[in-house]
């Protein structure tokens, strides 16, 4: 009876009376009724969201949880996932019917919800209250601390501070030090000022001088935190904190070894704080010269330039006050460090440590002479000469220039489809979860046609494991899966479904229509189009009229089809009696290799199979081959992109959308990457490549918005296609070009990377025109489309995998742009950078023999007074391009300096 009386209040959603009710229940009478409770939970699940759940859940939180006799299976019950979005009981409720347990069971579940992640949603005042009412230790998980400062950060007043609830906190001198534990918590702690009394650098400050949380446990727990590292947003709270405490002389003596490491590996904020700390113990001589060396050896080798500077100064400090703790060998020590400087990067902290090592070179000894000499091999060229005179010996020079490029890719067989179903299945499944190229998804598509053709039974019972996890195969509302078919074939998703009967052929019918002009489509997306429209017919086929493979299976890598291949194909039709679909058929058209030397053989053979396609491949074969659209650059904004004209050849003979691809295009100022071709991810782009292959150029204008995002708007992973256009067949115009410039100015890393790999791999196969290449990226510049310190990383990325030679091409075209600009210092930010990359380029290729004129502009910047990186850069260039060898040329950089 009691369990009918709870059922039915858990139902109503009455929390008061079933309150009641938990408390006279005796423990049996509780675990009688935990099935009904499952049972409710699981029949809530089917409709989560509908009335009756909203009523009861809540309630029957309180219940479960009050009904479960274990800690471990109460703490599963409350902090289970179907309770989250606003489902819980009150956390009142639940310490109410929690409360008369024994301490130590209250302890146990406090510490399992405190170990739950935060995605549970657990309440911080419902474990907060467990630990009140046990008496227990305080958790300190990362769930419990991220409540906590919640908490504190929600119930903080004016008029009283975040000091003053910290105070009354019991726990507080446990969760303090617990805070640097904890990963991610910085951007829960630096929402105040400083110096407002409501901030936690202040309050955690306040706390060391009051005694409240021991001073020394925390300043080592501040220490290890930045020690271990992590995000840059929370190490910077840390550092504010650490700067709060202010240390005293003797505790930063004490931890000189963590200053030292931090300079070393620490990330960049906590290491300048250390640099910083060790210099002013450096320049009391309370530093060892030994530490002193290890730790510039390590910072002398960071990327960070600031960092680099600031200990080739402090360096020159010590070495000149002699203020190392009176030890006499600190030249002998600290000279080799600063050697380490000679290899690195930019060459103007190379000149610095070379000048700081000749002011000393007098006064070390022998050993550190020959030890450094052996480190100024890693000089620049133009530095070399400079470095013979300072250790009086004769250093390597480097012979002839050879530019390192990666070795040109070339195109492979597509292997042929899997000839089991469950292996088929394996690839399908592989696809859907990760996606996968152009050659594993193609030969994935023709295998699901020749299996459903051969036995679809047998298909659709080993797919059937490898899709459990699409949400069209679990959903029980088939109207969202029509709906979703005709937006998307969504890749292999739409032929898996067809073949497993979760789709309709009306809805197949219905999205194939959509290629056409009357269609949705917008007119701008023709190759997703294309590649759509293909997708959709091939599921519809296997419905309706099943064929026995698909005839646009490329045979290349690059996409093209052999033409012996696709008359082999026809052949097999002919012999089966198949229909070829429309769009298949098209796109075999498209990809067929009409260069190749069997397509006269190849032409005469399908002309002899008396078929229309047959008929219909000979007259393609035959066919002139053809024109290259008109191209038409076109500034929109801080865009530059590639108009094209009509190709009329290849509107013949091809059905809609395929016939698109022809006409005259222009991205318009209207026009976004969503509504276009270039919507869509790196594997679709390549797929889209493979659409016309022989004819990147036209793939590249209709992509060229979506990849000037990533400058223009600062979009993440527009350019990941890159890499692939460069690796495709066809000519290498405007259009490519110009797709690599955006990707080597593109906002992010990854995409700047994708722009490098781009750009030697046109190298490497003998297509890169760095002409044309530096003239768009200086009409961009002109734009304001790029920045230049951008393109000085990414050229000098490529430059230091070798290719030299290309990058400094590159240079030619675009620096007299830039440096022949009026534009305003900040303006040209980053040109220093460029001229950089370029003079090392110079000095590495041997001189000027790269560049048969001079650039324009560069002779005047050169001229200039001071020793701004731009004029000392220029200098160098000016000096490198004008000398008859990289020796000679490192003789002018030291008068020039």
């Amino acid at each position: 009876m009691s369990r009918d009386v709870v059922l039915e209040a858990v139902r109503a959603g009455r929390l008061a009376e079933l309150a009641d009710l938990l408390d006279g229940l005796t423990d049996p009478e509780r675990r009688a009724c935990l099935p009904a409770l499952k049972a409710l939970r699981k029949e809530l699940r089917a409709e989560p969201w509908g009335a009756p759940a909203a009523r009861a859940y809540p309630a029957l939180h309180v219940a479960g949880a009050a009904c479960h006799t274990g800690a471990a299976a109460a703490a599963a019950w409350i902090g289970a996932a179907d309770w989250r979005w606003s489902r819980q009981a009150p956390a009142e409720v639940l310490l109410h019917v929690l409360g008369d347990r024994e301490t130590a069971w209250l302890a146990d579940v406090a510490h399992r919800l405190a170990a739950l992640p935060a995605s549970r949603a657990v309440p911080y005042p419902l474990v907060s209250g467990l630990v009140a009412l046990s008496g227990c230790a305080v958790p300190t998980t990362q769930t419990y601390v991220t409540g906590w400062v919640d908490q504190l950060n929600s119930t903080r007043r004016y008029d009283r501070s975040l000091t003053d609830l910290l105070r009354i906190e019991p726990h507080a001198a446990e969760l303090a030090v617990a805070l640097f534990e904890t990963d991610d918590i910085g951007s829960r702690l630096h929402s105040f000022d400083p110096d407002s009394p409501h901030s936690w650098t202040r309050g955690l400050a306040t706390l060391a001088a009051e005694g409240v949380v021991d001073r020394e446990v925390l300043v080592d727990a501040c220490v290890a935190r930045l020690l271990r590292g992590g995000r840059v947003s929370d190490l910077r709270v840390f550092l504010k904190v650490l700067d709060a405490l202010e240390l005293s002389r003797a505790e930063e003596r004490e931890r000189s070894a963590d200053w030292a490491a931090l300079c070393a590996d620490g990330a960049a904020p906590a290491a300048a704080f250390a640099q910083k700390v060790l210099g002013a113990l450096a320049g009391d001589g309370e530093v060892t010269a030994r530490l002193l060396a290890e730790t510039s050896a390590a910072v002398l080798f960071r990327p960070e330039k600031k960092l680099v500077r600031g200990q080739l100064v402090l360096l020159g400090k010590v070495l000149k006050g002699r203020t190392v703790q009176g030890d006499p060998s600190a030249v002998d020590e600290l000279l080799p460090a600063v050697g380490e400087a000679f290899g690195h990067a930019d060459t103007d902290v190379q000149e610095r440590a070379l000048k700081l090592v000749g002011h000393h070179i007098d006064e070390a000894g022998r050993a550190a002479r020959e030890q450094l000499a052996l480190c100024a091999e890693q000089l620049s060229p133009g530095l070399r000469t400079r470095a013979q005179d300072v250790f009086g010996v004769s250093l390597a020079e480097d012979g002839p220039h050879e530019e390192v490029l990666p070795p040109a890719p070339e195109p492979y067989r597509v292997p042929p489809a899997p000839d089991s179903a469950a292996e088929l299945a394996e690839e399908v499944g592989a696809i859907l979860a990760s996606g996968g190229g152009l050659t594993t998804f193609e030969r994935a598509l023709d295998g699901l046609v020749r299996h459903a053709y051969r036995d679809r039974e047998a298909l659709k019972e080993a797919l059937v494991p490898a899709v459990s996890r699409c949400w069209w195969v679990r959903t029980d509302q088939p109207q969202f899966i029509q709906r979703y078919f005709l937006d998307s074939p969504s890749g292999l998703e739409v032929v898996a479904a067809s073949v497993l009967d979760a789709v309709s052929t009306r809805t197949l019918r219905d999205a194939s229509a959509q290629g056409s002009p009357r269609g949705w489509r917008h007119k701008e997306a023709v190759l997703r189009t294309c590649h759509d429209v293909r997708l959709w017919e091939a599921a519809r086929r296997i419905r309706t009229e099943p064929v026995p493979l698909l005839l646009a299976t490329p045979t290349w890598s690059s996409g093209f089809i052999e033409p012996d291949e696709l008359v082999a194909r026809l052949r097999v039709y002919a012999t089966e009696g198949a229909r070829a679909g429309e769009a298949d058929f098209a796109q075999a058209l498209l990809r067929v290799d009409r260069g190749s030397g069997r397509a006269g053989d190849a032409a005469a053979e399908a002309a002899a199979l008396g078929t229309r396609e047959g008929a219909r491949l000979a007259a393609w074969l035959t066919a002139p081959q053809w024109s290259a659209p008109r191209q038409t650059l076109r500034d929109d904004s801080a865009h530059v992109l590639v108009d094209l004209g009509e190709q009329l050849d290849l509107q013949k003979g091809l059905p809609e959308p395929f016939r698109r691809l022809g006409r005259a295009w222009a991205s318009r100022e209207t026009a976004t990457p969503y509504w276009s071709d270039a919507h869509g991810g790196g594997q679709e782009h390549a797929q889209w490549l493979a659409t016309l292959p022989g004819q990147r150029e036209i793939v590249a204008a209709r992509l060229l918005r979506a990849v000037s995002f990533a400058v223009v708007h600062e979009t993440r992973g527009a350019a990941a296609y890159l890499p692939m256009l460069a690796e495709a067949e066809g000519p290498a115009g405007q259009a490519v070009h110009l797709s690599v410039v955006y990707g080597l100015a593109a906002r992010h890393p990854e995409d700047r990377l994708a722009g490098v790999d781009a750009l030697l791999t046109l190298a490497a196969r003998g297509e890169l025109d760095g002409a044309l290449l530096g003239s768009l990226a200086a009409r961009l510049w002109e734009l304001d489309g790029v920045k230049a310190t951008r393109l000085a990383e990414a050229l000098g990325t490529a430059a230091a995998t070798g290719a030299y030679a290309s990058v400094l091409g590159v240079l030619r075209t675009l620096l007299p742009a830039l440096l022949t600009s009026k534009e305003s210092a900040s303006a040209l930010r980053g040109l220093g950078d460029l001229l950089a990359v370029a003079a090392d380029c110079a000095e590495r290729t041997g001189s000027g023999q790269a560049i048969s004129l001079p650039i324009a502009g560069l002779a005047e910047v050169a001229a200039r007074k001071g020793a701004s990186r731009l004029v000392a850069q220029a200098r160098r260039l000016h000096t490198a391009l004008g000398s008859p060898s990289a020796s000679a040329s490192a003789s002018a950089v030291k008068s020039a300096a």
